[in-house]
């Protein structure tokens, strides 16, 4: 039973009467009214949730979807394949390039080594030749030397040999040996 007072209102229970004032009902009201739409919105998602939640599971479970799924599966597949193809192909095209850049390198290399040899080889040529030019030089230089030095000994030789056949001839003519010595004649003569 309820009775009105202005700006009051009053309740009865078994243990008596209890008067609360109107804006106590009000708020009371107004955390109900809160209370209960929370609870209508909690519940309100939850059904939603779990509406989309069968609905999910019932499309994920029916064919085309399956079907829908796997061909995005293979696409998506293809096209990593295919960029990791790509990739390869480029690393594979830039490893031949700096294989090819390698060995051009190495070919420049060999041919200034080469190069450097090949005219090592002709400064060594080119200094073994001057030597043995300088060197038979030095041997014609002293041929001629020892030819003229023979020349000198042949010389004095013939010359000695000379004066020595002069001293003979000298000496015999002395000596009147081989009838060189002109005769002497003495002659008495009556004129």
């Amino acid at each position: 039973m309820r009775t009105s007072v202005i700006g009051s209102a009053a309740y009865s229970t078994k243990l008596g009467t209890v008067i609360f004032p109107v804006n106590f009902f009000s708020c009371i009201s107004r955390r109900q009214q809160e209370a209960e739409l929370k609870l209508i919105e909690e519940e309100t998602a939850r059904r939603v949730e779990e509406a989309i939640r069968k609905k999910v599971e019932e499309s994920l479970n029916s064919e085309e979807i399956k079907m829908e799924i796997q061909r995005q599966l293979e696409e998506g597949r293809k096209r990593l394949l295919d960029e990791v193809e790509s990739q390869l192909e480029k690393e594979k095209e830039a490893a031949l390039t700096e294989a090819r850049r390698k060995e051009e390198q190495a070919r420049k290399e060999k041919e200034e080594l080469e190069k450097m040899l090949e005219e090592n080889r002709r400064k060594v040529e080119e200094a073994q030749r001057r030597e043995a030019e300088e060197q038979q030089r030095r041997e014609e230089e002293r041929y001629r030397e020892l030819e003229r030095i023979q020349r000198e000994k042949e010389e004095a030789m013939r010359r000695k040999k000379q004066q020595e056949e002069e001293e003979r001839v000298n000496q015999m003519k002395l000596l009147g040996k081989n009838k060189s010595r002109p005769k002497l004649s003495f002659a008495f003569g009556s004129k």
